[in-house]
């Protein structure tokens, strides 16, 4: 797993991704993550010129509510990046049921990692990290909730991490040093990173 830190991460992230969805040519299959990081993060991509007709989109978990619910990844998503660039409506895939047909490979999943080191809806302790089924049902206080599975996860040629604040300093710290106890770092994608700001990156 590797770090790559910059002083904005909106920046980073949108550069980074960027890159990835030009490499993967005239197919570029990636999955969402959902809060407020990525909120931001989705508002910069769609200020550029991408081939946007190559994008097919998926969520990496999602709260079982209605689309259009405050808690809902998918509106977020739509809010901040779907509605305001061209990819083909068809192209766009709803995490709403376990059944969803979901590519052979990711080009590129998008995560964030939680206060407790959990990403997607993968919590610690959870019987979610052992399954091997694609996507898992997740019970949680709030919402019951989908999330893709590890076998998804560490299938894909890449996976992010985004990541921004002093608080997320020290888990980040525990998630390079590959910290089992954390579900985050079990992702172990071809290609891995965490794209942080200069706040959540710990000190070399």
């Amino acid at each position: 797993m590797q770090l790559l830190a910059g002083d904005d991460l909106v920046t980073l992230a949108t550069g980074w991704i960027a890159e990835r969805a030009r490499e993967a040519g005239a197919a570029f299959r990636v999955a969402l993550a959902g809060g407020s990081t990525p909120r931001a993060v989705y508002e910069g991509l769609a200020t550029l010129a991408l081939d946007w007709a190559a994008w097919h989109v998926w969520w990496g978990d999602e709260r079982l509510v209605q689309p259009d619910h405050p808690d809902s990844n998918e509106r977020m998503a739509r809010d901040a990046l779907l509605s305001r660039v061209p990819i083909p409506e068809p192209q766009i895939h709803p995490l709403r049921s376990s059944q969803i047909e979901l590519p052979d490979r990711f080009d590129l999943v998008l995560l964030g990692i939680g206060r407790d080191g959990h990403t997607a809806s993968l919590y610690p302790g959870d019987p979610a990290l052992d399954a091997t089924e694609p996507v898992v049902r997740v019970v949680r206080p709030d919402h019951a909730r989908l999330s893709l599975t590890y076998p998804v996860l560490n299938a894909a040629r890449a996976a992010a991490f985004m990541v921004v604040g002093a608080t997320k300093r020290e888990m980040v710290a525990r998630v390079l040093a590959g910290d089992c106890a954390l579900p985050a770092a079990r992702v172990n994608a071809e290609t891995t990173v965490i794209l942080a700001d200069r706040a959540a990156a710990p000190p070399t």
